[in-house]
């Protein structure tokens, strides 16, 4: 979710613009055009990866807090925000994007932090070109998304989470408030997550929005997201990996909502979380864990200090 188009503002306010301070650009890496934030900063590289479906303004909110020890850099996936959505879409082919990435902005070496999906190319990339890898920061991310567990758990999410309604589409302040009550309920400030929003959407010229992403490549990252198995035994950098305490919000928005939510959560999530946890602890001998509040989505803003607080001492700097 970052801006396919600078939209407009809610309301009367007039144009809206990300007032986020990085540069935007694009990078050519592996075939495709990739699109890019650069935070700027002096020090080592630390690259930001974003999850399934969402763009580099997801971190819009945390990267600034890096900048005074590191050159801060966020792209988008292919088949995401303004990057080519040109397949294949397997993990193996994504990992190559992140390195041609990589050599294009001449960066020998980063420390690598993924949201959810982005665990994926972390994971692959530490293990297949180690020496171009510092530590990495599983945000949400250290799960096994190829887990037959996850498989199940995926099928079985409430159905009202799983696609807009049309009148969310209606117009951006629509879209913005379906977001908001469904992914950011203990959330008040839009603001914090606005370009992130925007970025999943189309502004068109009647007022409506329209998703950036077809369904088509939807599937066909959610395919990859089901199927790829991680593998840590070939990691050996040093790992934090942090886990939200619940996937969907079960304590704000909408009561039945939240039991739905809570529902799920007990029956797919506990289990799978408590599985990942042993299973990372036990094949990655470098990991330390941190245990947040929020959600899979929100904690990156409702949890941003302690998260911040972790990854600069893990990091080295405080």
């Amino acid at each position: 979710m970052a801006p396919q188009s600078a939209g407009h503002a809610p309301g009367k306010s007039g144009a809206w613009s990300d007032p986020a301070p990085h540069k935007s650009n694009f990078v050519i890496s592996n075939g495709v055009r990739l699109h890019y934030l650069d935070w700027g900063g002096s020090g080592p590289p630390l690259i930001l990866i974003h999850g399934y479906g969402d763009n580099p303004h997801a971190f819009d909110d945390l990267a600034p807090a890096f900048t005074d020890r590191f050159r801060v850099v966020a792209y988008a996936r292919r088949g995401h925000g303004q990057s080519d959505a040109k397949g294949p879409f397997d993990t193996a082919t994504l990992t190559e994007d992140l390195r041609g990435l990589m050599d294009g902005l001449g960066i020998a070496k980063a420390h690598l932090a993924g949201w959810s999906m982005g665990g994926n190319e972390i994971t692959a990339m530490a293990g297949t070109y180690p020496k171009r890898v510092g530590r990495i920061v599983y945000l949400e991310a250290a799960y096994d998304w190829g887990d037959p567990a996850f498989a199940a758990a995926f099928k079985a999410i409430p159905p009202s989470l799983m696609a807009p309604p049309a009148g969310a589409m209606a117009s951006i302040d629509a879209y913005r408030e379906y977001q908001r009550a469904v992914w950011y309920p203990a959330m008040s400030d839009t603001n914090r997550f606005e370009a992130s929003v925007r970025g999943g959407v189309v502004l068109q010229p009647d007022g409506t929005v329209r998703a950036v992403m077809s369904d088509s490549i939807a599937q066909a990252l959610a395919d990859t997201l089901l199927s790829d198995r991680r593998d840590y035994t070939k990691v050996h950098s040093p790992a934090l990996a942090v886990y939200a305490a619940s996937f969907f919000d079960i304590r704000n928005g909408d009561p039945a909502q939240s039991a739905e939510n809570l529902a799920w959560e007990q029956k797919y999530i506990i289990p799978f979380r408590a599985a990942s946890v042993e299973r990372v602890q036990r094949e990655l001998p470098n990991v330390k864990i941190l245990s947040v509040s929020g959600t899979h989505v929100d904690f990156l803003l409702t949890s941003r200090d302690p998260v911040v607080a972790a990854m600069r001492r893990f990091l080295g700097v405080r």
